[in-house]
């Protein structure tokens, strides 16, 4: 018997649960449009983003992170998000001193302020710290999104707005927090260049109207 891999299997069956996953996602596009809005929101009021996960999910919050501190797809001003993930000395320190359940929360306690918004991934919905830093966030005045598998976990309760992919298998929530990632990033680009034009307009018409108060 062959101990080769079944590489028609392995293809075949990755590529249909994966497009059976993101058929799903466009029953959520009304979840998605207000996690967007809500993000939207927080950076035109000056406050930030901050994501948390842990493994595949800390990769998803600093890749969506950089996104909009770099670019998605246009040229326009950076904006303030910050990935949870990355300070491996105030990672390492917060878990040694207070344990690996409150490696994000006391991130947010000491970064977010009323007015932030907090992203919680985790393919489970259950996972300790992010919940830890999601109750912190509340608690704090920061409005909350999960991204999760079906059903939510305890994540559910805590989020202002959930996203819950309609599977189990871990690859291919991932494979959907990712693209729903990307969409939000491409809705918050869009909006915030309408929002560039609307300012240009508006001294436009205020620097017109001093001309004709002039002449």
């Amino acid at each position: 018997m062959s101990n080769r891999p079944n590489a028609a299997g392995i293809f075949r069956t990755s590529i249909a649960e994966h497009l059976e996953v993101v058929r799903q996602l466009e029953a959520q596009q009304p979840v998605l449009e207000a996690i967007a809005r809500a993000m939207t929101a927080t950076l035109r009021a000056g406050g930030k983003i901050l994501w948390c996960g842990n493994g595949g999910s800390a990769g998803d919050s600093q890749h969506l992170a950089a996104e909009l501190v770099g670019r998605f797809r246009r040229e326009r001003r950076g904006m303030a998000s910050v990935a949870l993930t990355t300070d491996s000395s105030a990672l390492t320190s917060i878990a040694n001193d207070y344990g690996y359940e409150a490696v994000f929360s006391r991130q947010v306690e000491a970064l977010g302020v009323k007015g932030d918004l907090l992203v919680g991934i985790s393919t489970s919905g259950n996972s300790r710290n992010v919940v830890a830093a999601l109750e912190t966030a509340r608690s704090q005045g920061l409005a909350t999104v999960a991204l999760t598998g079906a059903g939510g976990g305890r994540m559910a309760k805590l989020a202002d707005h959930l996203f819950a992919v309609a599977s189990k298998e871990t690859a291919r929530i991932q494979e959907a927090h990712i693209l729903a990632g990307h969409m939000l990033c491409d809705w918050i680009e869009q909006d915030c260049l309408c929002g560039v034009e609307r300012e240009s307009a508006e001294v436009v018409d205020i620097a017109a109207a001093a001309q004709a108060e002039r002449t």
